[in-house]
């Protein structure tokens, strides 16, 4: 205990020179009689463990011209357009655009808040990049059910969920239901159960909604469609159905269009008009094959605030219709 205070009051102390009083690395070092690379640790250790905060603020509120125009066009709340190498591979895309909702999330959770997660690759993703802040009163719930006929235990989720009550020191509600019921009826009976009534009250209730689009052959795969959770029946369904995408398992078409497709009527996501009513809807988008859905939801009004890798913005940019110079 007396080791873990110390270097808890060494990293405090470092990171106190380095970003209050403006001194080098070099400099720490020798005041402190450290070597440089330790000095380096633990100034990167305090800015992933949460004692340092970084903030990289607009402070002219400006965006540009394209960040603009897709901004106006689907009424978005905010956009954010995280700059990554286009030659680096997806699964580093995805890993820049996790750590930069991680920081956007510390700054737009208040207290009291209630934060309804849709699991999957990519809340995953952002998961293990959260950084430690301790907000009063916050309440992370699940937004759909993860049980399937292989993982009935719903681990995947509640990991995801633990991690982010871990991080901001609040409470979490699972959604003990499977992802897809084999009957609708099964589905119309549980939801009248009040204990399955509560939660979806508290995701309809939700001021935070943090969730992705799903899409079947994207570069890093989507958890739904890689983990045995759709039959091959079901995944001809979809694609016989036009299906473009999904926000937590609610499919879609390229029209904004779901309350027909069949399998929705045995999906435990919520229906997708909850997005446009809730305070906040933050969806992260980070992969080329998601680029169609993502066009669709916007088009649809599914999203409010947009998290997306530059690479996959220009795709949506040429698909509005753009010209890739004028990016």
């Amino acid at each position: 205990m007396e080791s873990q205070d110390r270097s808890y009051q060494d990293t405090l102390k470092i990171a106190t020179l380095y970003y209050y009083q403006g001194m080098t690395t070099e400099a720490i070092a020798k005041e402190m009689g450290f070597s440089r690379p330790k000095v380096s640790r633990l100034l990167n250790h305090a800015r992933r463990s949460g004692i340092v905060e970084i903030r990289i603020v607009n402070v002219q509120n400006t965006l540009r011209p394209s960040e603009q125009k897709i901004k106006e066009q689907f009424s978005l709340k905010d956009i954010h357009i995280v700059p990554v190498s286009k030659l680096l591979d997806e699964s580093v895309w995805l890993e820049e655009v996790a750590r930069y909702t991680a920081n956007y999330l510390n700054e737009i959770l208040v207290p009291g808040n209630i934060l309804a997660l849709a699991w999957g690759t990519t809340l995953s993703e952002i998961a293990i990049n959260l950084i430690p802040k301790r907000i009063s009163g916050i309440t992370v719930v699940q937004l759909n059910g993860s049980g399937n006929t292989y993982t009935p235990d719903n681990r995947y989720a509640a990991n995801i969920l633990q991690k982010f009550a871990e991080n901001y020191q609040a409470s979490f509600m699972l959604f003990p239901v499977p992802t897809f019921f084999d009957f609708k009826e099964t589905k119309e009976a549980m939801w009248r159960e009040r204990s399955i009534h509560r939660i979806i009250e508290m995701q309809q209730n939700a001021d935070v909604l943090l969730y992705s689009i799903g899409a079947v052959d994207a570069g890093v795969p989507s958890h739904v469609y890689s983990s045995g959770y759709l039959d091959p029946s079901d995944i001809r369904t979809l694609d016989e159905e036009g299906v473009i995408g999904d926000l937590a398992t609610v499919f879609f078409r390229e029209d904004g269009s779901y309350e027909d497709i069949p399998i929705n009527r045995r999906a435990s996501g919520p229906p997708l008009k909850l997005y446009k009513n809730v305070p906040r809807a933050v969806c992260v988008v980070s992969g080329r094959a998601k680029v169609s859905g993502l066009y669709a939801a916007l088009r649809a009004g599914y999203i409010q605030d947009l998290i997306v890798d530059e690479p996959t913005a220009r795709l949506l940019w040429q698909r509005m219709g753009y010209c890739l110079d004028e990016f």
